[in-house]
Order: structure tokens, then sequence, then C-alpha cells
């Protein structure tokens, strides 16, 4: 008999969760690569003018795009039991909610192109509300598939949409090399996948009908709307400041130094949360299996993440010309000062997994406030001085806010700041020392860029974990990596599931 396409797939969780990881980790790798790729060709091919249109218009569809999913998919894929009716209804919701959203931007359009003075921006607002459409007809498809542990088909879906969009941008550019050229590429990067979503989830809506305790999901999602409400400021506000006062130019320059550092780091958690918040969530009645498993696999994310962001922090000068052309240069010392934000997230992004996996959306929602204030103030200090100023800021508020993110994540619940610390600071301190011991070494580097930054690559490498091994939590850390990263590194999560 055909299992239910509500119900996860039979078996245990730590084979279910184990497989996901996997795969997730690929799909992610080849993700933020095709990332890079296409920072660097479409850098070639276009102009940093065609990057500061697009980048006037992201804020607005991110605000707008904050509301048409309501947290919804999470309810379905967190609920007990849940029903074909229930999730019918909230795949209307989602369906109703993106064709008033697009209709919101197309009326939007004349007042965003009014407000940065740009009129090119008009056109293209208007026509992003096709990808809200797109996103909203597949979120329940999506949040069903990630329901029934299917992170295979997930995983492919996720990079045949971001190999799609790079190809499509890229043969736009011979058509017309422009802005236009961007938007190509995203929209195929929206619908492609939801057309692979219907296809795999074998669930068909029928007619929208009012279902008792509907109103359950609905309180769920709106704890989590109103985290990524207040997370819109802190995440958008200074691409929107830099490009009303500082114009197109220097806002391109920013954003193509935050897409290269801060956009791939985000990339390798945000996805992991559709294996780790599922996991976590049957764990967490037990505090101490709870806690294992977070604190098993926040080290692998640090050991893979922060001597990769050292290493390009200290040698930006160096890698954005070789990478992105000599007409970037002026965008490294941007990409530096983000650099120092980017030694801090891949730490603090996972703290969203614990917030929800424990039912907390209303903390969640409350440290999302707290950061969009703090960074928003942050924006305003740096403003003046452009967007070197806006960066340094924005990285001086991340290291501000850290401790007192753990602190609230441990008040309650089963992990406290002191385990985190423990577990993270060999990591986070031998980066930061591999980013001083590159800058220092860089001179005496070979002048060929190839082998400098391969060079830089392995140093800090190296430094971060001749650090880590000095500390005994280090040192556990890296025999648990050794053990797990061949084949079994998702697996050693779910393990205190059995």
């Amino acid at each position: 008999m055909e299992a239910n396409p509500f119900d996860p797939p039979e078996g245990s969780l730590r084979k279910s969760v184990g497989r996901g990881a996997v795969v997730t980790a690929i799909a992610q790798s080849v993700r933020v690569a095709t990332q890079i790729i296409s920072v660097i060709v479409l850098s070639r091919l276009l102009s940093p003018q065609d990057f500061g249109v697009v980048a006037m218009c992201a804020p607005v569809l991110a605000f707008i795009a904050l509301f048409q999913d309501f947290g919804l998919t999470q309810a379905t894929i967190q609920k007990s039991g849940i029903r074909h009716e229930e999730v019918n209804y909230l795949f209307w919701i989602n369906v109703a909610v993106s064709a008033v959203l697009a209709c919101v931007l197309a009326g939007a359009a004349p007042l965003v192109a009014a407000f940065y003075g740009e009129p090119r921006v008009a056109g293209l607002v208007a026509a992003l509300g096709l990808q809200i459409l797109a996103y909203g007809l597949g979120a329940q498809h999506l949040a069903l598939l990630t329901r029934r542990m299917q992170f295979g088909r997930l995983a492919i879906i996720d990079v045949a949409g971001a190999v799609a969009g790079l190809a499509v941008s890229i043969a736009w550019t011979f058509i017309d090399r422009s802005y236009w050229a961007l938007f190509a590429g995203t929209l195929i990067g929206a619908v492609l996948p939801t057309l692979c979503y219907w296809a795999s989830s074998r669930w068909r809506p029928g007619m929208p009908r009012k279902v008792v305790g509907i109103s359950e999901l609905i309180n769920f999602g709106a704890g989590i709307t109103g985290f990524n409400f207040a997370n819109f400021f802190a995440r958008n506000l200074d691409n929107v400041l830099i490009g009303k006062y500082w114009g197109e130019a220097q806002l391109g320059l920013y954003d193509r130094a935050y897409k290269l550092l801060l956009f791939p780091l985000s990339q390798i958690t945000n996805p992991l949360s559709k294996v780790m918040v599922p996991a976590l969530s049957r764990l967490k009645d037990e505090p101490d299996r709870y806690r294992s498993a977070y604190l098993r696999v926040m080290p692998l994310i640090l050991l893979v993440a922060l001597p990769g962001v050292a290493f390009a922090t200290a040698m930006s000068d160096v890698l954005i010309p070789f990478v992105l052309g000599e007409q970037w240069r002026a965008s490294a010392s941007i990409f530096l000062a983000l650099g120092f934000a980017g030694l801090l997230q891949p730490l603090n992004n996972p703290a969203g997994w614990l917030f929800v996996s424990q039912g907390r959306s209303g903390d969640f929602m409350r440290w999302g406030i707290i950061t969009a204030v703090t960074s928003v103030l942050a924006f305003a200090l740096g403003l003046p001085y452009g967007a070197l100023g806006v960066a340094v800021a924005y990285a001086v508020s991340e290291y501000l806010r850290t401790p007192f993110l753990w602190l609230y994540v441990g008040k309650s619940g089963p992990l406290r700041a002191s385990h985190v610390l423990r577990t993270a600071a060999p990591f986070v301190l031998g980066a930061h020392l591999a980013l001083g011991a590159v800058w220092l070494v860089k001179p005496m580097l070979p002048q060929q860029h190839v082998v400098a930054l391969a060079s830089g690559v392995i140093l800090a490498y190296a430094i971060t974990i001749v650090v880590a091994l000095t500390f005994a939590a280090g040192r556990e850390a890296l025999r648990e990596a050794l053990k797990m990263l061949p084949a079994r590194a998702p697996a050693a999560t779910p393990r205190e599931a059995q």
C-alpha cells in the first residue's frame, strides 16, 4: 500500500537524517559553488550599475516575501498527524497571499523608482511579482517533501534550480547585456523548483474549505514571521540606505562584497535547518541527547567555514581583483570589513534551529527585534562614511550581539551559553588568529596570485586546526570530525534519537 503522503518515511530517525545531511551538504556545496561562479562570471559580463539596479529592488522583494509564507511551511513540517484538509487550506492561503503581494509589487513599482531616483527600477520591481507567485504555488509541496524527509529529491531540485538559473542569466547576456539577465535567472530559479515540487510530492490541492482548528498552525507560523519581519531590516536596510544616499555604484560594490562572502555562509547553515530542526524537535524532551546532537554538528560547521572566511578576509585585496576583475578592486575594503562579521555568523545563524525546535517562536521574534534595532543603529552610524562605514559598523554590531544571543538562547532549554562557549571557542579563536597570521605573511607569499591564494587557504586551515588542538574541547570535536566526515558525519547527530 502506498504510504500516506503526509507521513515521514518509516525507519530510524538516524538513517533518514543521516542521509538527508549528506545529500544536503552535497547540494549546498554545488549551490555555493554555483553562487560563486555566478558572482565571478556575471561580474565580468555586467556592470556595477546593473548589479546596483537589482540590489535596489532586492530589499523590496525580500520585504514582500516575508508575508507570503507566514511560517506555514514550518507549521506543515512540525505538526503531528497533519491532514489533507489542513494542508489544502494552508496552500490556498499561500496562493491568495502571493497573488495579492504580486499586485502590491506592481502598484508600488513607481514609488520605489521615485524613492531611488532611478526609473529602471520600476519595471524590474513589477516583474518580480512573478517570482512571488511561483514561490507561493510551491510552498506547501516543498513542506510536504521536507516533512517526509525526501532530502535526496530536494537536493536534486535545489541544484537543478541553481544551475538552470545561472545558465539562463549567462545566456541572456548574449541577448541583452543588462540587469534583465539577472532577473531571468532568478525567475527560472523560482519556477523550475516549483514545477519539480509538484511533480515529486504527488499531492494535489482541492477546492478551498474552512478547517476547524487551523488557528493553531497559523499562530505557530506567526512567531516565525515576526522574526523574519524584524530580521528583514537587519539584512536589507543597509542596501536601501547605501542606494539612497550613495547611489548605485557604491551599492553595487557593497552588494558584490556581501554576496561573495556573507551570502554563501548563510547557504551553509540555512539548508541544514531542513534536517536539523525536525531532528532536534524529536529530541526536545531529552535534554542530554538534544544538547549532544547540537554540539556535535556545530564544530563541523565552524571547522568547514571559519578558516575559509579568515583566509578570504585577510587576502581580500588580492582575492577580489583576481576573482571579479580590476573594476571591483574598490570592493576589497568592504569585503575585509564584512569578513569580520563572517567570522561569527556560522556560529550565530544556527541559533534559529534551537528557537524553532524548542517551540520558542516568541523568543525568536523578540531576538529578531533586538537584532533589527542594533543593526539599524549600526547602519545609521556607518552611513556618513559610505558603504565601507556601513560594513565596519555592521561587523562591530555582530561582535557586540553575540554574547547576548547565547545568553538569551540559554535562558531556557537544554543548551546553555557555557556549552556553546566551550565547544565553539577553539575554532572561533583559531580563525581569528589565522586571519592575523595570513595578513602578516601575505607580503612574503609568491607573486603569482593562484599560488598566493592557495598558500593562504592552507595556512588558514592549518592554524585554525592547530589552535583547536590546544583545547580539550577542540581535540574532542576534531576526533569526532575524523570519525564522522567520510560517511557518518550526519548520522552522529541522530544517534542520540535512537
